[in-house]
């Protein structure tokens, strides 16, 4: 349990709550630690959104499947970051996508009226918690616009200008294998590969396993 405090005390949205008050709400069931080996499923989509749940180690990401079949990472969550806070008081608070553990995660779950009382007793948290959802709300959002209704290209082309611009550089180190990347943009690893062959053909870009190289800068956004 030492363990878990102390990743407890790492998050930020619960840094006005006390380890006192911490530990009880533990003892008496409010607080609750659940573990998840790697790509474990959290959530199905359709499941109900009854607890907070603040991610306090590993990776978690959202996932749908298009009407291709593909499946698409719509985005990714680490320790310190809330699921289902934006769902949690909704009409219909259900997950609307597969929330999947990608690597052993640690969650702990705040049931709604632990939750509740939080708010109306710790106006830091409340203050906390809304900025929090507020903030991660306008993030999905954007990246659900970013990704639906692409071409493969629209899709590659959007990721390697967001890591241009990240890596501050035309040539692009892949921190994952192709077909986490074609899992990233939503579509099979066999029309990733087909995609990334045509732009090489065409002078766009040049690829080995581990890098990317951004040829034509002109497509791409300033």
């Amino acid at each position: 349990m030492k363990k878990y405090i102390e990743l407890i005390k790492k998050v930020e949205l619960l840094e006005s709550i006390s380890l006192e008050d911490v530990n009880s709400y533990i003892t008496d069931g409010s607080f609750r630690i659940n573990k998840y080996e790697k790509n474990n499923i959290i959530h199905f989509v359709g499941d109900p959104c009854s607890k907070l749940e603040i991610i306090l180690m590993g990776k978690v990401v959202i996932e749908r499947i298009d009407e291709a079949g593909n499946l698409m990472t719509i985005t990714e969550f680490f320790g310190g970051d809330i699921l289902g806070g934006n769902l949690l008081f909704s009409k219909n608070p259900n997950f609307p996508m597969t929330v999947t553990a990608k690597e052993a995660s640690i969650i702990l779950e705040i049931e709604v009226s632990r939750l509740f009382s939080l708010f109306s007793e710790n106006q830091d948290f409340l203050k906390s918690y809304l900025q929090y959802v507020s903030d991660n709300t306008v993030i999905l959002s954007d990246r659900i616009k970013h990704f639906v209704n692409r071409t493969i290209r629209e899709s590659i082309i959007s990721f390697l200008n967001f890591e241009r611009i990240k890596q501050n550089s035309n040539h692009i180190k892949l921190n994952m294998t192709k077909k986490a990347l074609a899992e990233r943009i939503g579509v099979q690893r066999t029309s990733l590969s087909r995609e990334l062959s045509k732009m090489r053909d065409e002078g766009i870009i040049n690829y080995d396993s581990k890098t990317i190289e951004i040829l034509n800068s002109e497509i791409f956004e300033d």
